[in-house]
Formats: structure tokens, sequence, C-alpha cells
């Protein structure tokens, strides 16, 4: 009977310990539940914040132009470092005010550790979420918190002198992968100073994202992004009329390579015209931009001019090198181009990340070239697309017009009855042709390189880029006008294709 007793006893021991961690593991999971689902609702807010900062979104967090001061015309970040724009998610019945020092309308504390003057110095602004949670399916982040950096911010020396710097802003340089993130003495400096004393001329402000997110059953987290425009031209309305400015298309036409083959056709009404259409001071890129001086490119160009008076822009050719018909504004345009697109491997990479966010991508290769038919409809001067070839483009007889970026891998055979309002990269097996004529032309710039080899094999080097268009006669299009408003997307942010992750980080939660 004892025996039986303690045998009793001892189940009942087991029993009531497994009760217990069966509990225990009951508890655990449902803490991990609620933290994971905290996690994933801040990480919705990161995300909601970052697609809202896009000039293309329907939910662009400036759509009203209400904070004009945040924001340049065509999307690009303008922040100073006392202004902050906050998402606000609250549940119904709640208030959510990260300014509050009530611990029930969710304060942000975290602001405090990073600027040491508080929200009560800054400039608050606040937007609702698009977002909402008034269902349980809805993410149950509180608040996304917008804001520019500095060193101090982000706890970063990112220029090496040993000092954590509190009053510049920081710039990234999506050009030059080498200098990172760099920092500012003030916002969209204009006279680019060399990093990382200051921003460079192809660099873009830097902002900070930070998501809070509660749950009801108690799980809080707290992430946050840096994040930095990716952007095809950060060409700038209005530039400085003397000299050249180290714009990521630096003329009307480029030609990157060696040994480009160029010809054009002898018409007086076909222009490639560097004077800036969207410029109030008259300022002027060349007609046409090559990038290697050491080979036959220059002379290739002068030798394929039809009417070469028809090339205007800054500087002229004069002299002896001049042609016979008139003064042609050609130049190397080498050393002020971004780096990034000198290279097969750069200009892959950009036409990789254009892909990755294109409102539409056509196939070219399949079952032949694709055509002006294929493209997508509703394009106009306020809603500008990306749109990407991946292989042939034939516009003969398409007499559209077409608002936006087009980049175009393979061969582009060109109508010039056609009209583009924007970008245009032929970059791939770099052809640009045309045997047709017509009335219409491009406006914006347009850049031809060859980074593959006729397999489909990226090259060690720029190849020989090819503008090629043949025929004669008064009526062969307007040709090529250079347009800063139309590179940089002004209207809709077409060259902005999205908000580069530079940094993602949680971090601890102070109340």
């Amino acid at each position: 009977m004892l025996i039986a007793i303690f045998a009793l006893l001892l189940i009942s021991v087991v029993a009531i310990a497994l009760l217990i961690s069966s509990g225990t593991d009951s508890a655990l999971a449902s803490n991990y539940r609620s933290s994971g689902t905290a996690y994933y609702a801040a990480l919705a807010g990161l995300e909601e914040g970052r697609g809202r900062l896009l000039l293309k979104n329907p939910d662009y967090i400036n759509k009203s132009n209400t904070y004009s001061n945040l924001m340049a015309k065509f999307g690009l970040p303008t922040w100073s470092l006392s202004q902050v724009l906050y998402i606000t998610n609250p549940a119904p019945g709640e208030t959510v005010d990260p300014t509050s020092t009530d611990p029930t309308q969710y304060p942000d504390t975290e602001y405090a550790q990073e600027f040491s003057a508080g929200l009560s110095a800054a400039t608050v602004q606040m937007i609702p979420s698009v977002v909402g949670s008034s269902t349980s399916s809805a993410p149950s982040y509180k608040w996304v918190r917008y804001n520019a950096i500095t060193e101090t911010s982000i706890h970063a020396d990112v220029n090496g002198n040993g000092v954590l710097d509190n009053s510049g802003a920081l710039f990234y340089d999506p050009a030059n992968p080498g200098v990172g993130i760099v920092p500012a003495p003030g916002l969209l400096v204009s006279s680019p100073a060399s990093p990382p004393s200051g921003p460079t001329p192809t660099s873009v402000q830097a902002l900070e994202i930070t998501a809070l997110a509660v749950t009801p059953g108690g799980g809080r987290r707290l992430l946050q992004y840096i994040v930095a425009p990716d952007v095809v031209s950060t060409s700038m309305p209005n530039p400085p009329t003397t000299g050249l400015v180290n714009l990521n298309f630096p003329a009307a036409l480029t030609l990157a390579g060696s040994n480009v083959n160029f010809s054009t056709p002898d018409s007086s009404s076909f222009t490639i015209n560097g004077q800036d259409a969207c410029s109030t001071n008259n300022f002027m890129v060349p007609s046409v931009g090559f990038t290697n001086s050491k080979d036959n490119s220059k002379s290739n160009i002068l030798a394929g001019m039809g009417e070469s008076a028809n090339f205007l822009g800054y500087p002229p050719v004069t002299g002896t090198n001049a042609p016979s018909t008139g003064p042609a504004s050609i130049q190397d345009v080498s050393t002020v181009i971004r780096p990034d697109l000198l290279t097969p491997s750069g200009l892959d990479l950009l036409v990789r990340d254009i892909t990755s966010n294109a409102d539409a991508i056509l196939d070219g290769t399949t079952s032949g070239p694709a055509h002006g038919t294929n493209l997508p409809g509703g394009m106009s001067p306020a809603t500008q697309k990306t749109i990407v070839v991946n292989g042939n483009l034939d516009l003969t007889n398409w007499h559209g017009v077409g608002y936006g970026l087009l980049v175009v891998t393979g061969t582009l055979t060109y109508d010039p009855d056609a009209t583009w309002e924007g970008t245009i990269l032929v970059i791939g097996q770099g052809v640009f042709v045309s045997t047709k004529t017509g009335a219409n032309g491009i406006d914006g710039a347009v850049f031809v390189a060859r980074t593959r080899d006729s397999s489909g094999n990226l090259l060690s080097s720029l190849g020989t880029p090819t503008f090629s268009l043949s025929g004669s006669g008064a009526n062969y299009g307007r040709g090529i006008t250079y347009n800063s408003c139309l590179i940089s997307g002004q209207s809709s942010g077409a060259n902005l294709l999205t908000y580069k992750i530079l940094s993602f980080r949680e971090l601890p939660l102070n109340n």
C-alpha cells in the first residue's frame, strides 16, 4: 500500500509538472505569436511609408502638395533636420499622438534618442494611414515616422573623422558605391563638393522611416529603415548657364562606347538640339555626347552628320575640326557622366533596377520584336510610365505618343512619326535605327550603349553603339530635343524607380 501511495504521488507530481510545462509552452507560443504579429505589423508600416514616398503612388504623401517643403516637385526629398512627418493608424476609438507624453497614445520616445532636442523642437505634421486598422486582418502598427538623418541620429561616423556630426543631413550617392552615405553641410547644395565634405553631383538625400506596432495581445516592436531614392536621372530644371554640369544624361544624344556608328539624314527638319526646352536661362548641353576621345568616335560622328548646323548646343565645334556646313555641338562627356554609366556591369545593374520597378515589361525576342501597339495605354504628361522591352522594339507605323522612361535591350527601330516625351535608353545590343520619314520626334534625352555581344554575354568593356537614321528630304522628323523636366520626370516621378533600403534594424523600446 505504501509503495502504491508513493507511486501515485510520483505520478501526480509528474502530471502537475506536465500541466505547468504545457501552460508555459502555451504562454510562450502566445507571446511569440503576439511578438511576431507586432514585428510584421511594424514591417507593414515601413513598407507603407516607403511606398508612399513615390510620386506615382496614388497615395503619395504629398499628393496635394501640402508639404511642398518636404519633397521637390518631381518627388525627390528636400527635408530639413527639423521636419518630421507621421503616418498615424489608430484602432477604432483610440488616439495615436506620437508627440504626446500619454502612454496610452503611443508616444515616440525614440526620436529624442536620435535628436537630443526632441519633438518639441521639430515641425511635426501628421497624415492618416491608407491601410487602417478597423478590421482584425489590418496591420496593427500605430505610427510611421519620416525624417532626415545625421551621423548622430544613425550612430555612424560616415566620413571617418572621429566625430558624430548632428548638423549635416546625409546624402547617398548611387553613382559612387565607395562613397555610400555622405554628410552634407546643407540640403540640395548647388555647388558640388568632393565627399565626404558634401553631397556629390549625383547624390540624393537619405531618409529614415521608423514604425511602431502594438498588438491587442500586448506585442510591441519598433523597426527602422534608412532609404534613399533610386533614380535614373537627377537632372534639375534650370541648371547653370555656363559649362557642363554633372547630369546623368549630359547630352541630347549620348553614345557610350568605342568607335561609334553614327549617321543622320540630310534633312533640314531633323535636328539634335542640346538647348534645354525646360530651362528659363538658356541652359545648353552638347547635341551629341560620346565617351572615347582616343578612337574614331568623334570623326565618325562628324562624318555621319547630315546638315551639321542642325546639331545645336554647348559647346560648338569650331576651328579646323568644324564641319564645312557650319558648327556642330559634339563633346566627349566621359568626365561629366555618372561613372557607373561607363561600364557594362554598371549599365546592366541600371537596367535590372529599372526592370524590377517597371510598369510594363514587353517580350521582344520570342515571337519577334515588340511593336508600338504592344505599348501600354493610358500614358500622358501626368501619367508617365516605365517600360522595358527585353529584346527588339519596332515602332514602324506607330504614330502614337509615349510618356516616361523607355528601355530597349535589343534594337530600337524608330519611326519619326512617333513621339516620345521622356528618356529612351537603348542598352544591351545598343542599336537605334530608322529608315522611315515622319514629322515628329523625341523630347528628353536618348542614351545608347552596347553592353552585350550578339549571344547576350556581358562585355568586359563597352562595345560600339549604333545610331543610324537613313533617308533624306524635308519631312524627316524633329529629331531629339533635350528637356531636363522630362528627363527627371517632374510631372509624375517616372524616373524615380523606388526608395532603396540602405539599412534595416530593430530598435529597443524605451517605454
